[in-house]
């Protein structure tokens, strides 16, 4: 093998993945004079379809690719627009589609996001990266990476078409995925007790729900240009959901993701395991997908994918994004959310640091540091030890839309709107944060506690998101550009909206929450956020009378 010549470079990324290759643009973007290059060990053009899974995007992630990284053209025209999240609860056999509990939209939300082929997005990206002066390196693979502290360059040494590269770097960032460069050389790893695990495929076909029933008026409630099938559709039960997302380049990515105590692995970690254990749990997908096994096209698992870092940033100029760091669940698909939040905190490092301006000395580093976990370890509490309630007709639609909720009032307002690396934003409302906090803590044990006290009633019918004024005006809220003030009095806004919801579905309940917090009497005209839902999810009896609107006695609503 022939030496080269060593090179120098201002921001060496290790992995050029999605989290990698945006990482590299939004530096790029941030620091227009900065030298970059990406290493990455496949060879592009990678294929489309079977390329990698996370493929949906809710709104900071979508904004994130949208706005930040001015992605909106190649996400119009080559990805799928969304029509967010749908949900298809258990129902006897489950061999009848259109007589399920359904939670979703007949329109899309306000919010734009979007379904990736990541395939295309990632040779997209690499494209792009090119174009804007980027090194970008593929059949790329790293032998070597020693980590200097200080301003001492760090140093590392690949190989590519039988040739040994030495780059040298003022700052490396990890994007390297699963496989953690960094995690495992500076001894990073640190446990995480979420215990679950998935398998998936995809298949060269569009699966589309509407045409699973022969009732016209189901299959086509939703007109031509809203299907269902462009929603990311959850097929949910006691332990598991399974994902259908399609892609863009006309294959559909399916996936089962199960809590390891309900659906071990072992269950269904190969496709012909996976094809029977459908065939059991969801037969109408099972039938399908075994009258069109010859369209598979890949399958892959992992088990309990959860993981955690025990820090992201150094004053020693180095960083990790991406899953090298940090994954916790593929549900309500998180995982572009957490790319977009580490790599603005990465890049904003990094601009400080390329600009003159001392890194070493400012709490900066330990905050964001700190910032990420609490992010993380938020949104977890929505995932831990929640997957018993997946099937629960009666409180996991209460949840969904409390999470989403919740989401949108804080994760998507502080991103959105521009305030992450806003050291101010989070002094001014610590005491609404934590408040926020304690409020997702005390109602994820609650819809627990309720879950097992009150054993799920099968109910049929759709919760129409789209006509839920509570869901829609809160997602078009994240569209308003807002002055500091105005975010300011938004955000205080958005604590008495969670407060006021809080004590509803504590009352609906009929179950007394365990909580610290004391009950206020807000004046927003908030309460009833939930009563679509209530009205849908009604148990018989004790539950009814506690409903302020008159009982429902037929729980099924017509589309």
């Amino acid at each position: 093998m022939a030496n080269t010549q060593s090179k120098a470079y201002d921001v060496v990324i290790l992995g050029g993945g999605l989290a990698g290759l945006t990482c590299a643009l939004q530096c790029r973007k941030e620091c227009p004079d900065a030298s970059i290059a990406v290493l990455e060990k496949a060879t592009h053009p990678v294929s489309e379809a079977t390329h990698k899974v996370g493929e949906s995007s809710v709104e900071v992630g979508a904004h994130y690719f949208y706005k930040v990284l001015d992605l909106e053209e190649h996400l119009e025209k080559e990805q799928i627009p969304k029509l967010g999240l749908r949900l298809f609860f258990d129902q006897g056999k489950n061999d009848a589609i259109d007589n399920r509990l359904e939670v979703g939209g007949t329109e899309f939300p306000p919010f734009p996001s979007y379904q990736f082929d990541r395939g295309r997005f990632e040779n997209y990206l690499g494209r792009r990266c090119i174009d804007q002066g980027i090194e970008f390196h593929h059949s790329a693979t790293i032998k070597v990476v020693d980590v200097n502290s200080g301003s001492t360059p760090h140093h590392i040494r690949f190989e590519k078409h039988d040739e040994i590269h030495h780059f040298a770097a003022k700052w490396i960032v990890d994007a390297s995925g699963r496989a953690g460069l960094l995690k495992r050389k500076l001894d990073l790893q640190q446990d995480c007790d979420h215990k679950a695990s998935s398998a998936w495929i995809r298949i060269n076909k569009r699966v589309k729900v509407d045409d699973w029933t022969e009732d016209e008026n189901w299959g086509r409630g939703h007109g031509e240009k809203n299907p269902r099938w462009q929603s990311t559709n959850h097929l949910l039960g006691e332990g598991y959901w399974i994902w259908m997302i399609p892609l863009a380049s006309g294959s559909t990515s399916i996936g089962i993701v199960a809590d390891d105590g309900a659906h071990p692995l072992s269950e269904f970690n190969s496709i012909d395991k996976m094809l029977d254990w459908l065939d059991v749990h969801q037969p109408v997908l099972a039938k399908e997908l075994k009258a069109n096994r010859d369209l598979i096209q890949d399958f892959g698992a992992i088990k309990r994918y959860s993981r955690e870092c025990k820090n992201l940033y150094s004053t020693d100029r180095w960083a990790i994004v991406g899953d090298a760091g940090f994954f916790i669940d593929p549900f309500y698909s998180p995982g572009n959310d957490f790319i977009a939040l580490a790599n603005t905190f990465a890049t904003d490092l990094i601009k400080r640091d390329l600009e003159g301006r001392a890194i070493s000395n400012t709490l900066r580093v330990p905050m964001y540091n700190k910032l990420f976990k609490i992010f993380f370890n938020n949104t977890g509490k929505v995932f831990k030890e929640n997957y018993q309630l997946f099937g629960n007709h009666q409180v996991m639609p209460v949840k969904i839309v409390w999470d989403w909720l919740i989401y949108w009032s804080v994760t998507g307002q502080i991103f959105i709107h521009g305030k992450l690396c806003d050291p101010g934003m989070f002094v001014r409302h610590m005491f609404h944060l934590k408040r926020l906090n304690d409020l997702n803590h005390d109602m994820q044990a609650h819809f627990r506690k309720w879950h097992q006290q009150m054993p799920p009633r099968e109910v049929a019918g759709l919760i129409n998101t789209s006509m839920i004024s509570i869901i829609t005006d809160t997602n078009r809220g994240l569209l308003d550009e807002l002055s500091d003030r105005e975010f300011n009095e938004r955000f205080v806004k958005n604590v008495q909206k969670m407060e006021t919801l809080f004590w509803e579905i504590a009352d609906h309940s009929g179950i007394a929450i365990e909580t610290k917090i004391p009950r206020r009497n807000y004046p927003d005209a908030v309460k009833g956020g939930f009563n679509e839902v209530f009205k849908v999810t009604a148990n018989q009896g004790e539950m009814e009378k506690s409903m302020e609107d008159k009982p429902v006695s037929d729980p099924v609503i017509a589309m």
